[in-house]
Parts: structure tokens; sequence; C-alpha cells
């Protein structure tokens, strides 16, 4: 909104909602679900991927740590590396999806016809750099969340492998 003045077309997310299958149909709702979907799962596999061998390296590396826990501080230093090779890895498809989300579609046009043209508009008019836009604040939110979900993992498996309550029922007894 420039001008301050302006009406939102929304006024809550029910109304965003309402208004958006009122104006768009129901499959509005799910644009760019299936290429989320891709992101989210190539993300994850390069994110744990690289974090499992970052610290077996590491605990090769480092005989003391074999058998035992790696220090925290290394931990955390896989967990965002390993947290910002997801967001590298799959830039492209969360640049085409957001541009498919924005892109009313054509009646009868197919999503990977929609998804050719959409990348190939972006390589003629940007150029392959196109792909990665927005990419250093992604890696900038992503990167130190996993981080930090890493370092509390790895301290919870500890704690929980080293429990000497036993678990009887689902529940710990005492």
């Amino acid at each position: 909104m420039a001008d301050p003045l302006d009406i939102p077309k929304y006024r809550n997310a029910a109304h965003a909602l309402y208004t958006v299958v009122k104006e768009e149909g129901i499959s509005a709702l799910y644009r760019g679900v299936s290429l989320t979907a891709l992101r989210q799962g190539s993300n994850q596999a390069v994110n744990f991927t690289a974090y499992t061998e970052f610290k077996e390296i590491l605990q090769r590396w480092q005989p003391a740590y074999a058998d035992a826990p790696l220090p925290s501080y290394q931990t955390t230093l896989i967990g965002l590396v390993s947290g910002a090779m997801g967001p590298l890895s799959n830039a492209p498809i969360d640049t085409i999806k957001t541009r498919l989300q924005k892109t009313p579609g054509i009646p009868g046009e197919t999503a990977v016809s929609r998804i050719r043209a959409i990348a190939g508009d972006m390589f003629k008019q940007e150029g392959f750099h196109a792909f990665y836009k927005g990419i250093t604040p992604r890696i900038m939110r992503v990167a130190p969340g996993q981080a930090v979900t890493f370092t509390v993992y790895e301290y919870l498996k500890e704690k929980l492998e080293n429990s000497t309550m036993p678990i009887v029922g689902g529940k710990y007894e005492e």
C-alpha cells in the first residue's frame, strides 16, 4: 500500500481465504503446493545428509569423540553450515514456486507448462542469478535455526540416552 488511505483488500485471514476462493476458486489455495513439497523435501534431505556427514568427519578427525557426543560449539557450527546448504540447493525451486504463487494461471494450462514458462522467462529476462534472488535473507533465517535445532537435538539425545529412569508403559518410573 503506497497510500496510507488505501483500503486493504483483506480485512483478516478469514476474509482473505473467503475472497481468494470466491475470486480465484479453491484451487488457488493450493497453487505451488507441489513445488513447496519438493522444496521442503530436498531441503531436509540436503540438510540432514550434510549434518550427518560433517558429524562423522569431525568424529573421525577427533578420536576422543568417536563414541562420544561432539562439543556443542561443533554441533552448532555444522548445524549452521548444513542449515545453509538446504536453501542453497533448492533456491531455484523456491524462487519459481514464489513466482508461480504470485502469477494467476491461464485456464487449461498445466502446472508443468506454467513452471517451464516461469523458469524460461526468469532466465531470459534476468539471467541465472534470478533463481537465487532472496537467498541471503533466507540463509540468514534458516541456518541459525538449524544450528540451534541440531545443538538442542544432540543435547537432549545425550540426556535421554544416559537417563537412569526406566520407561514403563510409556511413562517414566522413578
